[in-house]
């Protein structure tokens, strides 16, 4: 019976990995469940403070911080499953972040850019401190695989210093792809 659920096990695996390397590199990818419940799926959300997330976190992304959300690089990446429907629908893309006051303090402005594929999202400029939601629709023809690339960039970043060796752009909590 162990030998069986490792095997399962192993194949999930497998086809998880399989899934996240055609997502990094920019491919959608069908990943064939064969009826097993318990093989892992990825998640039209990712909570940047659970580690179960990690995998679907592609780049950009450094550690957990106060359990609950990380700092960003000035590129970020992850891939999300596109909702029940989004193929013919779209979706909405929902970044929770947060824009630091020592952001706006040296910076003074921040844009955060999004896109998918060859599809470019509006950017938004931040130009005060605080908690923000970056939300924007993305079209049906983006969202016709199991996954999706969404690749964040910003148009700038603070620099390493001698406290925190780290870029960083902006702390992020979650994103996902909500179901129109």
């Amino acid at each position: 019976m162990a030998y069986v659920w490792n095997q399962r096990a192993a194949m999930a695996g497998l086809l998880l990995a399989m899934a996240f390397s055609a997502c990094k590199s920019g491919q959608n990818v069908k990943v064939e469940e064969q009826g097993d419940e318990s093989a892992p799926r990825i998640a039209s959300m990712v909570h940047t403070g659970d580690p179960k997330s990690e995998s679907q976190l592609l780049s950009g992304f450094y550690g957990i911080e106060q359990n609950a959300w990380r700092w960003t690089a000035q590129q970020f990446s992850v891939a999300l499953r596109p909702p029940a429907g989004a193929a013919q629908k779209g979706a909405t893309l929902n970044v929770q972040l947060a824009v630091p006051d020592v952001t706006i303090n040296q910076l003074k402005t921040v844009t955060l850019s999004a896109g998918t594929g060859s599809v470019a999202l509006a950017p938004e400029t931040y130009t005060q401190s605080g908690s923000f939601t970056y939300t924007r629709d993305v079209p049906a023809s983006q969202l016709t695989g199991d996954s999706v690339r969404l690749d964040f960039h910003l148009d700038k970043a603070l620099p390493p210093s001698a406290s925190d060796k780290r870029e960083l752009g902006l702390i992020v909590s979650s994103i996902a792809l909500d179901a129109k």
